[in-house]
């Protein structure tokens, strides 16, 4: 299920002052960006159920970012925690981007990517959640391939 139609116009809004004369948007979506260490996900959850007797369990996400894919740029904004989308807070080159290892996870509810980036050692982890999981291949698509 891709945005729904106000959240696709506001994201069109936010992003539509940065782009370039001729920039086309193709595709829009909400995705959880970035991964969370075993470590820091067993942390949380342990402080958590101490500090609430066990009565409450918390879970530790990527953060969710919206994210625009235009003919030249791969654009990151602020996500919210899925309310209206705020400030840019990555801006990618098509150029420097590639796609590789995609697959569902988490009994298939979920489309994950990691983009590579030049120059950078680490990648960047992409996860479309059970609602945004269709966008995840057509992301992947209109991003260049690993060679």
């Amino acid at each position: 299920m891709a945005l729904n139609s106000r959240r696709a116009r506001q994201l069109m809004d936010a992003t539509a002052p940065l782009l370039a004369p001729g920039e086309q948007v193709r595709l829009t979506s909400l995705a959880g960006v970035g991964s969370v260490s075993l470590r820091r996900q067993a942390v949380t959850a342990a402080v958590v159920g101490v500090l609430s007797a066990g009565t409450v369990m918390a879970a530790v996400t990527p953060r969710p970012l919206y994210l625009a894919l235009t003919d030249r740029r791969v654009l990151f904004l602020d996500g919210n925690r899925g309310g209206k989308p705020g400030a840019l807070v990555l801006d990618l080159p098509l150029a420097h981007v590639s796609a590789g290892a995609s697959k569902k996870a988490f009994l298939g509810l979920q489309y994950v990517t990691h983009l590579a980036i030049a120059g950078q050692e680490q990648g960047l982890k992409i996860t479309f959640p059970v609602q945004h999981r269709g966008d995840g291949p057509r992301f992947v698509a209109g991003v260049p391939a690993r060679a």
